[in-house]
């Protein structure tokens, strides 16, 4: 027999074995099942919810079934073994029974679907996808999917962590197909990554940290100092300058202008004020500022940079002596 053949026959004999045992022990809740071939035998290991019923009394329904598999599909030395599913929720072949037999007894397709994976969920699945397909609701046939959590349909991830069930239900409108798909709870899968925790520096020395400290500390108060030297150094200087007499004159001239812009008339006033202040050193721009007041006119005087300056009091801004004032209009 060719390799291609050997393998198509064994692919045969499993899918036909499946489907007997679910005929034969659908009363004790199968849950699938296994083969494998060992030097002494065939090893056949049965999933069931009550391994009980498939012993049988005295091992009388496991001992028929041996000799089904010997005398129907031409097993050789079959060693039959039955297993407890511990948590039924989460085989699919049960949930699948489980889905064909609700919607038998006459629930509706979308609850029973609904209720489903809420179990399939609730017993801790990463996902699960329920397919019911037939005669639903009418005439023609549909199909109806049920999903939730991550499931993978196709590649070799989809092979090996997804379980998957079938079982038909027999309606009066026709059958229904109901698939399961359950992706178990400790499945690794191919797009799953994990993040490595840093490496934390070494702890320095107590003698580095306090001398660290006491730096930090130290580095705000010589700052501070810092800043005030210049403001100490201009308040001492401020102390020891000496008053000098300055000599002022201001000159103003008014012109009266008509209605056409030409000048009637022009009037020149010359005024001298003596006045003692105190004449500090260049600033640090360079500009010698010297400030006199004089209250019999209402103004404050200065010199920058050799041009004096004004500014009376009811204006904040200064502005070159020389500069003619107009009279205001009446």
């Amino acid at each position: 027999m060719a390799v291609e053949k050997k393998f198509v026959k064994d692919g045969y004999t499993k899918a036909s074995l499946d489907e007997h045992f679910a005929k034969q022990l659908g009363r004790s809740g199968y849950g699938g099942m296994n083969m494998s071939r060992t030097p002494l035998g065939t090893q056949i290991t049965i999933y069931s919810e009550k391994p009980g019923m498939v012993i049988g009394k005295a091992g009388k329904v496991i001992r028929k079934l041996t000799q089904d598999v010997v005398d129907i599909y031409g097993v050789d030395n079959p060693q039959i073994d039955a297993q407890e599913v511990k948590k039924s929720e989460l085989n699919a072949q049960i949930m699948a029974n489980r889905l064909a037999s609700s919607i038998e007894r006459g629930w509706y397709f979308r609850k029973a679907g609904t209720n489903t994976i809420r179990a399939i969920m609730g017993a801790g699945a990463l996902g699960c996808e329920v397919i019911i397909s037939g005669k639903l609701t009418g005439a023609r046939a549909r199909t109806e999917k049920f999903i939730d959590g991550y499931v993978k349909h196709s590649g070799h991830p989809a092979e090996q962590i997804v379980d998957t069930g079938y079982a038909v239900a027999v309606k009066k409108l026709g059958t229904l197909g109901c698939r399961v798909k359950i992706v178990q709870p400790g499945a690794v899968l191919p797009d799953a990554f994990k993040m490595k925790e840093g490496v934390l520096a070494a702890p320095a020395d107590a003698d580095d940290t306090a001398e660290a400290t006491a730096a930090t500390e130290a580095a705000p108060a010589e700052a501070a100092a810092t800043e005030a030297a210049p403001a100490a150094e201009a308040a001492a200087e401020g102390a020891a300058c000496e008053p000098e007499t300055v000599v002022v004159t201001e000159t103003v001239i008014t012109e009266v202008v008509s209605e056409e812009g030409e000048v009637i008339a022009a009037e020149v006033v010359e005024t001298t004020v003596e006045a003692e202040v105190c004449v500090e050193e260049a600033s640090a721009g360079g500009d010698d500022e010297i400030v006199v007041e004089d209250s019999d006119i209402n103004e404050i005087r200065r010199l920058v940079e050799g041009v004096w300056q004004h500014k009376h009091n009811e204006y904040d801004y200064w502005h070159p002596m020389a500069r003619v004032h107009k009279e205001a209009k009446k």
